[in-house]
């Protein structure tokens, strides 16, 4: 099954109390860059950047506290966007791709499987004329187990989407077009693909005019059995590259109307239709949280919050201090429950799990705000988590975001901390 890990751990069944930390490493604190983190049937595989910014990566057994590290040959600076991916390949090789925003490939495969001392450095993928600008890098599996790898080529207007496959020893293209193209004028910002209960992956993204995050506009969904063949929710195919032209639209939100990428997860309801949570301005100018579900032959969009005063007016370059963020709703009972975290306080909105009518909201919680008694986390800092679906977590505090900029101090390392059930 495909899974895309975040560094955005909105829920967790394990009290924090009964949970074991290990320190790992000291790890560079200075702005929030995503981590990795990959558990496989006998290892933990942990990709961070140590104290001194160096791509590092450390493995244990699942059964033994002993580390093994290695260091590699790439230095993060102030860019929030250089996040770590990893995967765990079917022959148990880990592959590493990191540092990129913009830049040209940098990508570690292992030699010996389960042993990260044998990374070592690919300079090329597929096509090196499409590897100098890359933004992105995701690791997924296909229905059949297959490694993926995408990418956005190119910058923030004009990029690209690009899906290799892992095929023997070597990398391919999965499709002979990208996913989508912006046609130079643009570019998508995707969450996904999400496998469905149905079986099938599926697709949110905004379109961003310019490297401005205000100029997101135009909510936008695609599904697929293989992540070859492409279609709209009528099942109408769609050619690839898709084009804004030919895209299925969700919601028409407009350029500077309060929808920002990264923003758009997916769930699924009861009967496994998609549900796709995001946010925008209300006809008041206040920011709200909306949901849209496939219903018969049509998008429905509701209203799921009812905040007063509450405007996010974001916009400009680099990485922003989201004030919003948003997980995939999730069926809670006979309720559709949206977690939030708003200004650093987590929330669950409810809805109608039948009519998605709003029925309220209540106080939710966060892998980090049950850590933070235990971690002490210093002031103006903030705990960031990654965690497995095997209940397996990382965590560690850093500044926030500072758009990408430097700031006036270097702040002390932080530890990084495996976080056990």
């Amino acid at each position: 099954m495909l899974r895309l890990l975040t560094p955005l751990a909105l829920l967790c069944a394990v009290p924090a109390a009964a949970q074991k930390l290990e320190a790992v490493d000291r790890v560079w604190a200075g702005n929030e860059v995503p981590f990795a983190l990959v558990v496989t049937m006998d290892r933990i595989y942990v990709g961070y950047y140590d104290a001194a910014r160096q791509l590092s990566v450390a493995s244990r057994p699942l059964k033994s506290s002993w580390w093994t590290f290695t260091k590699l040959p790439g230095w993060v600076g102030w860019d929030s966007h250089n996040r770590i991916a990893m995967a765990v390949d079917a022959a148990g090789q880990l592959h590493v791709a990191a540092n990129m925003h913009n830049d040209p490939l940098v990508y570690f495969r292992t030699t010996g499987a389960g042993d990260v001392r044998t990374l070592t450095r690919v300079p090329a993928m597929v096509e090196p004329a499409a590897e100098r600008s890359m933004t992105y890098p995701t690791f997924l599996k296909d229905a059949g187990g297959r490694l993926i790898f995408k990418y956005r080529d190119g910058g923030s207007g004009r990029g690209r989407e690009i899906y290799n496959v892992l095929d023997g020893a070597g990398w391919k293209r999965l499709t002979d077009a990208p996913l989508v193209d912006g046609e130079g004028k643009r570019s998508a910002y995707f969450v996904g693909p999400v496998p469905g209960p149905d079986g099938w992956f599926h697709l949110s993204w905004v379109w961003r005019d310019t490297p401005d995050a205000a100029t997101n506009h135009d909510l936008s969904y695609a599904r697929s059995p293989d992540l070859l063949h492409w279609e709209r929710s009528d099942g109408t195919p769609l050619p690839l590259p898709i084009r804004l032209r030919d895209a299925e639209i969700v919601d028409p939100v407009r350029s500077h109307g309060g929808m920002i990428n990264n923003n758009t997860p997916i769930g699924f309801d009861a009967p496994s239709r998609p549900v796709i949570a995001f946010h925008k301005f209300d006809s008041a100018g206040d920011t709200q949280i909306f949901v849209a579900r496939r219903e018969d032959r049509r998008w429905r969009v509701t209203q799921a919050s009812d905040w007063k005063g509450f405007r996010w007016d974001f916009g400009g370059n680099g990485s922003l201090d989201f004030r919003l963020r948003i997980a995939a709703p999730v069926v809670d009972g006979k309720t559709l429950r949206v977690p939030v975290i708003r200004d650093g306080k987590p929330i669950d909105l409810l809805l109608d799990g039948d009519t998605l009518a709003r029925v309220g909201e209540r106080p939710g919680t966060k892998l980090a705000d049950r850590l933070s008694a235990r971690i002490g986390v210093p002031a103006g800092m903030q705990l960031n988590t990654v965690e497995d679906a095997s209940g397996v977590a990382i965590a560690w505090a850093t500044l926030p975001a500072n758009r990408d900029l430097p700031r006036e101090d270097v702040p002390e390392a932080s530890v990084l901390r495996l976080v056990l059930p």
